[in-house]
């Protein structure tokens, strides 16, 4: 079973389709197919910062002084 690629590298790799698809030299099955991969990792990229951006809050509501812990609730 093969590793889930990082943040990074799927980036990198959402980059390279973009690029491939703007130059418009490939065949409309490949495109499609390029397309739909893209789709794919936009939506795990989605999900991936969503975490983040969850894990950032809870740290910072973790490390806050106590006084403004209970102000947010």
């Amino acid at each position: 079973m093969s590793e889930k690629p990082t943040f990074e590298q799927s980036m990198d790799r959402l980059d390279q389709i973009v690029s491939l698809l703007e130059r418009n030299e490939i065949a409309l099955e490949q495109a499609i197919g390029l397309f739909e991969e893209g789709l794919n990792l936009v939506q795990d990229l989605d999900t991936q910062l969503q975490g983040y951006e969850n894990k950032v809050q809870e740290l910072m509501l973790r490390h806050q002084p106590k006084e403004s812990q209970d102000e947010n609730l």
